[in-house]
């Protein structure tokens, strides 16, 4: 049972075009601050930082803070299902 929830938490994550588009982004350029992921995206760094959030949670995202900005990437441990969705993306 808890195999199907989070696989229920990883879809859901993956489930929102923003974020979507965030991995997109994210598979193509490797690396990027939240600033950078929210121009590409045309979104408010605010409202991207939250979609960073959720995604991190389900860990489809590892970031790192350096100085003043913090710079997202595709994660190491990241999910099966996260990663069949990523090769169609």
């Amino acid at each position: 049972m808890e195999r199907m929830k989070q696989l229920e938490k990883t879809l859901k994550a993956l489930a929102n075009k923003r974020r979507l588009a965030i991995v997109a982004h994210l598979k193509k350029n490797k690396e990027a601050a939240v600033t950078d992921i929210a121009r590409a995206i045309k979104l408010s760094v605010k409202a991207t930082s939250k979609h960073l959030a959720i995604l991190s949670a389900v860990d489809i995202l590892d970031y790192e803070q350096r100085s003043l900005r913090v710079y997202y990437r595709l994660g190491d441990a990241i999910p099966a299902v996260a990663r069949y969705v990523f090769s169609i993306l």
